[in-house]
């Protein structure tokens, strides 16, 4: 595959990028930018599903494309999304023996075999294939997709965020299947684990690719100096600017002192008028070639200024001020007693769990997808009453989930911050907004349209900016659909943060860098919960809590 200077652009004309030239074959590649530099229409191209705006995309072999979401039909099974229903009816028809002669011609004798070894490889294994995909969580609803790829392996596989909404179990099944795939990969991820198992990165911008060999940490060095060397750049792009300014004001200051002269010289009329007009001709032929070249040496050091702040601009990274919570390192933030929350149905989601977390603590909450993260996030929150046991809560907390739903859609930001501070003023709302980089207008823009990094951005300015920021902060898979920028700005964030927090993520990366202290790991309810004990001793059933030295 390759794409010779590939151009982009959105429906009402803005360039994502442009002059984009690009070789693919047998190797893993990792494709990281910035959300909205358009690594999703980058694949698309590649996949020959949307033509370039300018250049030429040449193919030799076969492409399959995995997108970031698909949304099964109601009567969907995992067959169907397989792809093999009309191929298990072919043999099922000829062994009962009701095939015809064109069964006989086109029945797949192995595809059970290829089946099995496809659901195997993704982790899958003894699926019913007549199961509603719809009842698969995210998480497997992606691997069921990749498994329908394997059957037919393509000579380049294209994946856009495979790994979000997978529990670690499901990372871990994706990067090894990567790690062995014989054909080229191109995979768009902010998932650093999996990025690590690249052969090079391609960074996209509005500038085009930059190609980076190695994996994700090579990258994020090459990074950390890109950034040091274009400071290093502007900052001589200044000084340089600024003495050619400086040596332009001399220069006009010497010229008008010449100037001066010249005239108290011509009125002292010693000299023939011939002269006079001779030298003066000949100093303002020799003005006008100093400020031709004064002004072609200044255009020169702005236009080297200019490009030295863009790639700065390139480069910088994002800052999320966290003001401070006031937070006291004895004072009780939250306690679970025993608390359960069990469906009308009466099947048991999460408990009986008892936690409790005093001060600025930090804890993690992990678990298998279904383990019931989400719901205990609730119960904490105050979003969800439990049905046994209690929850208290005696601190300001907030709960942020994926889609940070807290702004609700329909909303401008503005009013969103007002309607969760609402003893806060329009002026304080502007100025507390600004301080979280939503400055003037951008206040003014309506939640929906925010990408996934402005969406946690926006809702943190709203739950800790206010006279009473939120003393417990309460993360659900907070980096699902942030770019890798985003990721490290919010891993900054949290770490100055002075609040406890409690966070649910499978991104392992993610929790070493904002300091969790202890892990909860849940376990999926069994269908009789009989009662344990943990490293403690206390009563739990589908809970370990970490740090067993300590009270849970």
């Amino acid at each position: 595959m390759t794409l010779d200077r590939v151009a982009a652009r959105t429906p009402d004309g803005h360039t994502l990028f442009s002059d984009l030239s690009l070789a693919l074959g047998r190797e893993r590649t990792g494709l990281v930018g910035r959300n909205g530099s358009g690594k999703t229409t980058l694949l698309r191209l590649i996949a020959g599903l949307t033509p370039p705006a300018e250049g030429a995309v040449n193919r030799s072999g076969t492409v399959a494309w995995l997108a970031q979401r698909a949304d099964p039909e109601p009567d969907e099974t995992v067959a169907d999304t397989l792809g093999v229903s009309v191929g298990l009816a072919v043999i099922a028809r000829v062994l009962a023996g009701e095939g015809t002669a064109d069964d006989l011609e086109v029945a797949e004798w192995t595809l059970d075999d290829r089946i099995a070894a496809a659901l195997a490889d993704v982790g899958l294994t003894a699926l019913d294939l007549t199961r509603p995909t719809a009842s698969l969580s995210g998480g497997e609803q992606t691997r069921l997709r990749l498994a329908a790829l394997l059957l037919a392996p393509p000579d380049l596989l294209l994946l856009d965020e495979p790994t979000n909404h997978m529990d670690r179990e499901g990372r871990e099944r994706i990067a090894d299947l990567l790690g062995r795939w014989p054909g080229g990969v191109v995979v768009v991820s902010h998932d650093r684990a999996l990025l690590r198992r690249m052969d090079r990165i391609v960074e996209l911008s509005g500038l085009g690719a930059a190609t980076y060999g190695g994996g994700y940490d090579l990258y994020a060095e090459r990074k950390i100096a890109e950034r040091a060397s274009a400071e290093r750049d502007l900052d001589v792009a200044e000084r340089e600017t600024g003495r050619i300014a400086r040596e332009s004001q001399k220069a006009v200051e010497k010229k008008a002192r010449r100037d001066r002269a010249g005239r108290a010289f011509a009125l002292k009329k010693s000299e023939p008028a011939i002269l006079l007009g001779a030298m003066a001709e000949r100093a303002e032929n020799s003005g006008a070639r100093e400020n031709r070249l004064a002004e072609r040496r200044a255009e020169a050091a702005e236009a080297n200024l200019a490009a030295a702040r863009e790639k700065v601009e390139r480069v910088r990274a994002l800052d999320i001020p966290m003001p401070p919570t006031g937070l006291a390192a004895g004072r009780s933030v939250l306690l679970l007693d025993d608390a359960e929350w069990t469906t009308p149905e009466g099947r048991r989601i999460i408990g009986p769990t008892s936690l409790r977390l005093t001060g600025p603590e930090r804890l993690a909450i992990t678990g298998v997808n279904g383990a019931g993260k989400s719901t205990l996030l609730k119960l904490i929150a105050g979003t969800l009453e439990p049905t046994k046991g209690r929850v208290e809560r005696p601190i300001r907390a907030a709960l942020l989930d994926q889609e940070a739903s807290i702004l609700r859609s329909g909303a401008t930001l503005l009013e969103a911050y007002l309607r969760i501070n609402p003893e806060a003023t329009p002026n304080e709302a502007h100025a507390a907004l600004a301080r979280f980089l939503f400055r003037n207008v951008a206040a003014q823009k309506p939640v929906e349209v925010l990408s996934g990094g402005e969406r946690l951005r926006a809702a943190l300015a709203c739950v800790t900016g206010g006279a009473h920021p939120a003393q417990l902060l309460i993360l659900d898979e907070p980096t699902n659909h942030l770019d890798l920028d985003s990721v490290t700005a919010v891993e900054a964030a949290l770490r100055g943060y002075d609040g406890a927090l409690v966070v649910v993520s499978h991104d392992p990366d993610f929790l070493d860098a904002i300091n969790i202290e202890r892990t909860l790991a849940l376990q999926p309810q069994p269908t009789t919960s009989p009662l344990r004990r943990d490293e403690t001793g206390a009563a739990r059933t589908g809970v370990s809590v970490g740090r067993p030295n300590s009270q849970p």
